[in-house]
């Protein structure tokens, strides 16, 4: 059999599996080396409508797109590249993917051994490359005769199912000799073993698995909810907030959540008003703290965790450490929805039901503050766009929270509504998040407003292109404060800070939509900002909205804001 042949029976095989064990989304990168995995890519969605092929120009971006998909789709999702660097971009959406547990299928293309570290052209070494980032590797030898079929298709299955219990992300490496092109053999004999396999729709190799036993749990459940607790909500889908929210009503607790958790509660812009003194010592009352998801953003909550001293729970599906502060803790992993439920099944109201209900208070009197100031005619700040966020979104529409001060203000100044709510809140980084919202709405082909800083959209400027002459509404608002605006809240030296962090850059965003064929509004009010956005959420393909403010103004008023609300008498 032609190697070429070859090559194409292994790609075809590995494609079916990860077909067979769930994967619909393949994400292609051009490149030469990589053919054959492309071709059958190809011809697996042209035999399977439910099969779907995005491509890009940009490994980097191509891997945050695979990551919104596998985000927003909860499945694993398949990424085609090629040898060489193309590989190691990559390594930013598979760092991010280690943290926050979603799953891509990583199909590298290789050099075979006789061409590694001699000389030869795009010849890197990428056995190992994303060391532990991704959850687990399987590097294949080149596609041989004398290997049969039937041991590729077992060795894909067991490290699929190994993903599929840890999360992460699975990288396996193909070396396909030359020649790469050429037609196709008839390959019927060297595929006799698993001849049957290929005429069923099954996987290759099966397993089960017990569910998830909640019992240690309510185990001590019965004393506990009759304590002064604490509900917290992280990074949580939107199934689990909601069963957490009525967890909160059937117990009375304060319920602290997290952007991340979509829909705020009566104790939002608890990072603000935790920094008053009167505020905290309500809080440190709490006997008991369960928290659903983890990766918080709020930098005053997440002291108060790490002080806090009584009983700590943490419910997280994904495995492994989740608490920077080392707890000692009850660390439940498993459904944060069904954890819940099963605990509001278990729970009567308890004699220490609304303890803190004087935080709820603080909460009003807190958002009354900061919303006064976006009355009309208010000035178009950071600080107000984030105080009347809730009102520039529709109620059918997903949030993709870019990074850095982004996430940070909607924390401090804004209780959601009830919207799913993404972003990449692992490693935190600001690479990859225009290319990680295209993905999350290509899943789920819903309108989304995404919004990030000046600096984090330059970075990923190319992935502009995914958003180009799309269908479906995308809201894309730039806050551009000339520069890394996270720098003012920081005790950054003045005398280096313009040149070695803000880094000024000068730059409009308008010529950037005007070449990729986006539409383009430059609001100077609030009001028009806001009319802007939800205008934009009707309206077929993607419009970018830029709000220009001052540089320096954003940590000059949160600074302000911070002192007034410390000596502030809340409630």
């Amino acid at each position: 059999m032609k190697q070429s042949t070859l090559n194409r029976v292994w790609a075809r095989l590995t494609l079916t599996s990860l077909y067979r064990s769930g994967v619909r989304h393949i994400c292609i990168a051009p490149g030469s080396r990589s053919t054959p995995l492309t071709l059958e890519a190809e011809a697996l969605s042209q035999l399977h409508a439910d099969v779907t092929l995005h491509t890009h120009f940009d490994e980097r971006g191509l891997g945050f797109l695979a990551l919104g998909l596998a985000k927003a789709s909860d499945q694993a999702v398949a990424v085609i590249v090629t040898s060489g660097t193309a590989v190691a971009n990559l390594l930013p959406a598979v760092a991010e993917s280690g943290l926050t547990r979603e799953k891509m299928v990583l199909l590298t293309a290789d050099r075979p051994p006789e061409l590694i570290q001699n000389g030869a052209n795009q010849a890197i070494q990428q056995h190992n490359i994303f060391g532990e980032h991704v959850s687990t590797a399987l590097h294949l030898p080149s596609p041989t005769e004398t290997i049969s079929p039937a041991w590729l298709l077992s060795a894909i299955d067991e490290k699929r199912h190994q993903q599929e219990q840890s999360g992460g992300s699975l990288h396996i490496n193909c070396p396909f000799p030359e020649p790469l092109y050429g037609e196709v053999e008839n390959a019927e004999h060297y595929l006799t073993p698993v001849a049957d396999w290929l005429q069923s729709d099954i996987r290759y190799l099966s397993f089960s698995q017990a569910s998830p036993n909640v019992d240690v749990a309510l185990s001590s459940w019965s004393s506990l909810q009759h304590q002064k607790g604490v509900l917290v909500v992280g990074r949580v889908d939107r199934e689990t907030r909601h069963a957490v929210g009525l967890l909160a009503e059937t117990l009375g607790w304060p319920l602290l959540c997290d952007p991340q958790a979509g829909k705020g509660s009566d104790y939002a812009g608890f990072d603000v008003w935790l920094q008053n003194p009167a505020c905290a010592e309500v809080l440190k009352q709490a006997d008991v703290m369960v928290q659903f998801g983890a990766r918080l953003v709020s930098k005053r909550l997440g002291q108060f965790i790490e002080r806090f001293t009584d009983t700590y729970w943490l419910v997280d599906s994904h495995p492994g450490r989740l608490d920077p502060s080392h707890r000692q803790s009850l660390r439940i992993v498993a459904n944060g929805a069904e954890i819940a439920n099963a605990l509001v099944a278990q729970t009567t109201m308890s004699e220490s039901a609304e303890w803190a209900s004087a935080l709820a208070v603080a909460s009003r009197n807190y958002l009354s503050i900061i919303q006064q100031q976006c009355r009309a005619p208010a000035n178009l700040t950071e600080k107000t766009l984030a105080t009347d966020f809730a009102q520039w979104l529709h109620s059918d529409t997903d949030l993709f929270i870019g990074n850095s001060m982004a996430i940070r203000l909607l924390d401090m100044c804004c209780s959601l509504p009830d919207v799913p709510v993404f972003a990449n809140r692992g490693a935190s980084g600001i690479d990859g998040l225009i290319a990680t919202a295209s993905g999350v709405q290509r899943a789920r082909q819903r309108a989304m407003v995404c919004l990030m800083g000046d600096t984090s959209a330059l970075y990923d400027l190319n992935s502009l292109a995914l958003l180009a002459r799309r269908q479906l509404p995308l809201v894309l608002i730039i806050i551009n404060n000339d520069g890394g605006g996270i720098f003012d809240m920081l005790p950054v030296p003045d005398a280096n800070k313009e040149n070695y962090y803000r880094m000024p850059h000068g730059f409009s965003f308008e010529h950037a939509a005007s070449m990729f064929e986006l539409e383009y509004k430059a609001p100077t009010s609030l009001l028009d900002a806001r009319n802007a956005c939800l205008a934009a959420q009707e309206t077929q393909g993607t419009t970018l909205i830029e709000i220009t403010v001052p540089a320096g103004e954003c940590g000059q008023d949160l600074k302000s804001l911070f002192e007034d609300i410390k000596h502030a008498s809340l409630f």
